[in-house]
């Protein structure tokens, strides 16, 4: 079974590393939308995986650093795309959310990524 939780977040960023000219170079922001997916046995007396504020308690701190901040200034996103900033999530919330199995990001309506820690 897995079951997910979906948080926003405001933020600003330039992608250092791309070609001249591209209009990501350029101080943009977005509306991020990240999703936290569990993957675990369905405890039968509780009849869940996790609580969902588990998950949120264990995403909360990292979420302040993300949220109304330049992306490119926090510690391991200095070239933030979505593939950098879905690995430094997981990364992150994983030791206090064991069940984490993927991680999902998306900075536009039609454009994210998905990791799954490997």
């Amino acid at each position: 079974m897995e079951i997910f939780k979906e948080f926003t977040f405001e933020a600003a960023h330039r992608l250092p590393h791309v070609p001249d000219g591209h209009k990501c170079s350029r101080l943009h922001g977005h509306s991020f939308r990240c999703e936290l997916h569990v993957r675990g046995d369905v405890d039968p007396r509780l009849g869940w995986i996790v609580d969902f504020a588990d998950i949120k308690r264990a995403f909360e701190p990292f979420l302040a650093q993300l949220d109304h901040h330049f992306l490119n200034e926090v510690e391991g996103l200095a070239n933030p795309t979505s593939e950098v900033l879905a690995r430094w999530i997981f990364d992150r919330v994983r030791p206090s959310l064991p069940g984490l199995c993927r991680v999902v990001v998306r900075e536009t309506c039609t454009s994210g990524c998905v990791y799954d820690g490997t």
